[in-house]
């Protein structure tokens, strides 16, 4: 679950960080078992639905723009602690330690609502131990949140181990807590009412009820034509997955985002190029993550477009991927086409990776 929250303070917010009883129901947060957190809003049938004579990939690749963007996901507690240099077994090692909200799915969202999407939603599952605090923090982010609590499971924790080297480059240890909870029972096909194109976070492929909420949603978004985004998250937890039944569990989808690592290791294929195209065979528009090399965009089996980095000097790259996808999606509900998507998310992950978490910071 990359992605820190890093909200300009990175502690907690107005003292009701971890650790604070769960509160503010009716705003947001549902008891576990019983669905969508909040009513679906703005319940307008059909504003995601395809026109007549609108072929299926198109809104996929044009964009689709009178309506909200649903993101599904994982919201969980990073710890970053920032070191320099290799760590000292056995003994101490200096860092710098902050607790701050993360979850790839809710850091999707939240850069999604930084870049200008007007209506962004996030169904995901916390303890009650965090959950007030999560609450406030997407709510602040211009997020609406749809959490459901769980009763019986704490909010998932990432230890983000980040070495202040000149590449910033991070290590995960990962608890996933309630989060990979998120089962069909938490659907609802209302959630799609005034929804313009959905969002999962791959974290979802990686448990069997959130396998099982993926084709329910997605299922749901072909009947009413809303287009599908999945970006596959994690090369670790893919190697155990598996290629050949990732690639199942994703058809239907009609964008898939991976990083260059996860690109080559869903074909087999050394060179990100040629992964990113063989991946557009599968799935109808890939765009494929490539840190300071920028972003490929693939179609139908061919790179239609090399999107250059923007010039970024990396303090932490936990959220860099997380913005770039809540930047492209942004773009893509304000009608803009692939490529030029892309040069925003590569805009967004520039902004990530010079601040400390991976959500981008609000004003003091």
């Amino acid at each position: 679950m990359t992605g820190s929250g890093a909200r300009g303070t990175g502690s907690e917010a107005a003292g009701r960080g971890p650790g604070i009883e769960a509160a503010g129901r009716g705003s947001g947060i549902e008891a576990a078992g019983r669905g969508p957190g909040i009513e679906a809003a703005a319940r307008e049938p059909g504003s995601g639905r395809t026109a007549p004579g609108e072929s299926r990939s198109e809104p996929a690749v044009r964009g689709a723009h009178d309506g909200a963007l649903l993101v599904v996901g994982d919201v969980v507690t990073d710890v970053i602690a920032r070191h320099r240099g290799p760590l000292a077994s056995g003994t101490d090692t200096a860092a710098a330690i902050r607790t701050v909200p993360g979850g790839a799915g809710a850091n999707v969202a939240c850069w999604a609502a930084r870049w200008g999407a007007a209506d962004v939603r996030l169904l995901g599952r916390v303890g009650a131990d965090t959950a007030a605090w999560h609450e406030q923090e997407l709510t602040a982010s211009g997020v609406r949140p749809l959490l459901v609590v769980d009763s019986q499971a704490p909010t998932g924790t990432v230890i983000c181990l980040v070495d202040k080297g000149a590449a910033a480059e991070r290590t995960f240890l990962t608890d996933s807590g309630a989060s990979l909870r998120l089962g069909p029972d938490d659907w609802s096909d209302a959630l799609l009412d005034g929804v313009a194109r959905l969002h999962l976070s791959g974290y979802l492929l990686f448990s069997e009820p959130s396998r099982a909420l993926v084709a329910e949603a997605v299922g749901s978004a072909r009947a009413r034509g809303v287009p599908v985004s999945l970006d596959p998250a994690s090369a670790g937890f893919l190697t155990e997955l598996g290629v050949d039944r990732f690639l199942g569990l994703v058809r239907g989808v009609d964008v898939l985002l991976p990083s260059r690592d996860e690109a080559c290791l869903l074909t087999g294929l050394p060179d990100a190029e040629d992964a990113a195209a063989k991946l557009s065979m599968h799935v109808p528009l890939v765009v494929a993550k490539q840190g300071a090399d920028g972003a490929l965009v693939a179609l139908s089996g061919t790179v239609s477009a090399r999107v250059p980095a923007v010039p970024a000097t990396p303090r932490d790259t936990t959220g860099a991927g997380d913005a770039f996808t809540g930047a492209f999606l942004a773009a893509l509900l304000k009608g803009a086409g692939p490529e030029d998507a892309a040069r925003e998310g590569c805009r967004a992950g520039a902004l990530a990776v010079e601040q400390v978490g991976g959500r981008p910071h609000r004003p003091v």
